[in-house]
């Protein structure tokens, strides 16, 4: 572009009159956005994408993307830079960091933004099982986004040769163990297969969870003050994982890694593993096998905690930014956005509407893989959050890994991690 040769006015006012006509870009609004990647596949490339697209509707507000390693990372470096006065201004954390964050004074909640009809049933129109880890106190804390629940995958061609019925998974606790025994091969002493294979790195208290609402507990009250990790359900729960692999024998002993479970299933170490939904994507790509996807099995109930990350919106943004990160926040969860989100992630869409875009519909249609997580939302609890949250879970944690490893029983474990939970939680009891 060329501009028109001024030389006639003073410098100052020439650079004056080239400001009017040329406005600079400092005027726009500029967010930064921190954000998790917890699962295999190409996230910084999709979210760096909807942000340059979102750059291009909106003109006037710049998206700074920026990925902050995982859940936990992410939220240290947020929290991190709130308390140094530059705190990010959107970021994508777990769900259940909601009563930490809120703890810190360093979220706002979305209500104070929502200013006509539009933008309340905006957030009315989330499921309300992901809304569990959203809300409290009245209040709209964190907006559904990268969410999930617990499914398992099944390689089929380990079923057929294990004669398996290839396209029906366990349905229960029992047929769990009837399967894994036929599916877990053996060389001397060595497991060339195990049946089946449930992580506990990572996010060991949450898999557990999946132990748990099958045994129709909850681990912890709806206001965070409570935790309940020695009642006999949940102890119940506990020795069924434990006998897994030490009495039946069809697990792997020991602490089982999150980040190595897929490739454990690709490579057909494993023939049944629990995981996110968020890896359906990863393992549609890499699984070199016929592969199933089931709700997780039942026992006195069924179902899954929900999981993964919400949108927070941390204090000291003005009121301009506010309304461009609220506005940025709608456009990511726009129904045929959440439906891209999910084809591409595996994550589940987080609006029932997504679910009916033409896209979604024949994503199913050609893969009907993709809604057993949202169909087991009817089924779906809260993920354990409490205030003072990582402490609280880093108890039930070390219990977890404590009777896994044989080092407590299970009834000690659990006993140990409430008592260590009610000792963090006392402050927070009114």
């Amino acid at each position: 572009m060329r501009y028109p040769k001024m030389k006639w006015l003073a410098p100052v006012a020439g650079a004056a009159m080239l400001a009017l006509a040329f406005p600079a870009s400092a005027a726009d609004v500029e967010l930064s956005f921190y954000y998790p990647v917890a699962v295999g596949g190409p996230i910084t490339k999709i979210i760096d994408g909807y942000a340059a697209d979102f750059e291009k509707d909106n003109p006037g507000i710049k998206i700074k993307a920026i990925y902050a390693g995982t859940y936990q990372d992410t939220l240290v470096k947020s929290l991190t830079a709130f308390k140094s006065g530059e705190p990010p201004d959107i970021a994508v954390l777990l769900s259940t960091d909601m009563f930490t964050l809120i703890d810190e004074d360093a979220v706002m909640p979305f209500d104070g933004l929502l200013k006509n009809e539009a933008d309340k049933t905006w957030v009315k129109g989330f499921y309300p099982a992901f809304m569990g880890n959203s809300q409290t106190g009245g209040k709209t804390w964190g907006i559904p986004f990268q969410r999930s629940t617990i499914v398992m995958f099944w390689n089929k061609d380990a079923f057929k040769a294990a004669a398996l019925d290839p396209e029906k998974a366990p349905d229960n606790w029992s047929q769990l163990v009837a399967a894994g025994q036929k599916l877990t091969k053996r060389d001397g002493n060595n497991t060339t297969q195990w049946g089946v294979q449930i992580p506990s790195t990572g996010f060991p208290y949450w898999l557990f969870q999946g132990l748990t609402t099958a045994n129709n507990v909850k681990l912890m009250n709806d206001a965070g003050t409570e935790t309940y990790f020695d009642k006999p359900a949940v102890i119940q729960a506990l020795q069924y994982w434990v006998d897994l692999s030490r009495k039946e024998k069809i697990h792997p002993p020991g602490v089982v890694e999150w980040g190595t479970t897929p490739k454990d299933f690709f490579e057909r170490k494993a023939a049944m593993i629990w995981t996110t939904t968020g890896n359906l994507t990863n393992v549609k790509a890499n699984a070199p096998f016929p592969f199933g996807v089931a709700m997780l099995p039942a026992h006195n109930g069924r179902g899954s905690p929900t999981g993964g990350g919400n949108f927070y919106f941390f204090k000291k943004m003005s009121a301009e930014k506010s309304a461009a990160a609220l506005k940025f926040v709608k456009w990511m969860t726009t129904p045929e956005r959440a439906a891209d989100w999910g084809i591409k992630t595996g994550y589940v869409a987080v609006r029932p509407d997504a679910w009916e875009t033409p896209v979604m519909k024949k994503y199913v249609a050609d893969f009907p893989p993709a809604a057993v997580a949202r169909d087991q939302l009817k089924y779906a609890v809260a993920e354990l959050s409490t205030h003072d949250n990582q402490r609280v879970t880093k108890a039930l944690n070390d219990g977890l890994q404590a009777a896994l490893n044989g080092t407590k029983t299970p009834e000690q474990a659990m006993k140990d991690a409430q008592q260590e939970a009610a000792r963090i939680l006392r402050p927070y009891k009114k």
